[in-house]
């Protein structure tokens, strides 16, 4: 050994997880929403990503089956992931100048457990505010939802 040469040793580690999957179980759904006559704005409809629906304003009537989407990951236990899930743009199909923008709620994270399940069930919810000048039609878009292992 060279003079004043010094040695020091280290432990080595590595963690290996399984590939996520991702399955969609159920789409978002808002149902149908009645707007009052009047001139008003502000009304929130929406759905949480536990599948609690609110339609309070009394400017707006809503009917017809609403759920969140729901979704279903599977990877290693005892990991965390972390959901991304962006506010989507919603067009009208009959006018897609007409827009509205769906505020999503979704969970920042998810545990998998090691409990031996297959996967982890988790939902995304998501709001929309309308006005008297909202158009009516059908609005549609694409959640993209990602997950990955923090």
């Amino acid at each position: 050994m060279p003079a004043g040469a010094a040695t020091q040793t280290v432990s080595v580690q590595a963690t290996v997880v399984k590939p996520l999957t991702l399955a969609k179980l159920q789409d978002l759904n808002l149902g149908t929403v009645t707007l009052n006559p009047g001139s008003w704005s502000g009304a929130t409809v929406g759905i949480s990503e536990s599948g609690v629906f609110s339609c309070a304003n009394p400017n707006t009537t809503c009917i017809g089956a609403v759920q969140p989407a729901q979704f279903s990951v599977v990877g290693s236990n005892n990991q965390v992931v972390r959901v991304t899930a962006p506010n989507v743009t919603l067009v009208n199909q009959a006018n897609s100048s007409n827009t509205l923008l769906l505020t999503v709620d979704a969970p920042a994270t998810i545990s998998i457990p090691n409990s031996g399940n297959k996967g982890v069930t988790f939902g995304v919810g998501g709001s929309v505010t309308l006005s008297s000048s909202t158009a009516n039609g059908t609005y549609s878009g694409t959640l993209n939802v990602t997950v990955d292992y923090q």
